[in-house]
């Protein structure tokens, strides 16, 4: 198995942010330091991160919660500037991480796991898992050419977005579903059509939804809906 999946898997973090572990010379395998993500090890190397050692992604009870994120509250496992992140919101004896991010300014649902392996497939861009926010706009109405670019994709600095899905909720709210994972990119695609955002709410994260979980609260997710959100990173991949 390859490093990173190794880390990611014994629920270190991420498989991107374990490759950035490995790159920064942070972890060792049977004393020596390795700085290639894609050295292949097994359960019988001694793998540490910063002197620690690591146990295979076998021996780690694999969990995932539900948040519902408060704004302010930034979706970090640290922050170098001190502000409260969402790791703090769930007391847990694992070693949790956000999967994705939401803006400091957003609220809504967002998951902690240790499980990397789940959370990769959940980020990662080909595999298309959709989210759904509810944007509270400026100057409404929204017209029905600013939907029309919305749904078929709206040019931004970074590229052209793919097609949202979008309901008008009331004249000044929009749910907006998308599958990609930009920085702030359901604020700038409706500042791009005119309709800056006033308040920000993600509803669901695949099959997922928020629901009645209040602001600050958590749940762990049931065996039942991890397969589910397993299930809906696999329906799209290539």
């Amino acid at each position: 198995m390859r490093l990173a999946k190794f880390l990611a898997h014994a629920g270190v973090a991420s498989r991107r942010a374990a490759e950035q572990l490995v790159f920064s010379g942070r972890v060792a395998v049977d004393g020596l330091e390795v700085r290639d993500p894609a050295r292949d090890v097994s359960d019988a190397d001694a793998v540490t991160v910063d002197g620690e050692p690591v146990g295979s992604g076998d021996a780690v009870r694999r969990v995932v919660y539900a948040v519902h994120k408060p704004k302010g509250v930034v979706s970090t496992a640290k922050d170098p500037q001190g502000r409260r992140t969402v790791v703090t919101l769930v007391p847990s004896a694992e070693r949790l991480y956000p999967v994705g991010r939401l803006d400091a300014d957003s609220t809504g649902l967002i998951l902690l796991t240790n499980d990397g392996d789940l959370a990769h497939r959940l980020t990662h861009p080909s595999f298309e898992v959709p989210k759904t926010y509810r944007a509270t706009v400026r100057r409404p109405p929204v017209r029905r050419q600013a939907l029309q670019r919305l749904r078929e994709g709206v040019v931004l600095e970074d590229g052209t977005t793919a097609p949202a899905r979008v309901k008008v909720l009331a004249p000044d709210t929009l749910e907006i579903t998308i599958h990609e994972g930009r920085k702030r990119q359901v604020r700038r695609m409706c500042e791009a059509v005119g309709h800056p955002v006033v308040a920000l709410q993600r509803t669901a994260f695949g099959p997922l939804h928020l629901g009645r979980l209040p602001e600050g609260g958590h749940r762990r997710l049931s065996t039942q809906e991890v397969r589910a959100l397993r299930q809906a990173s696999r329906s799209r991949a290539t």
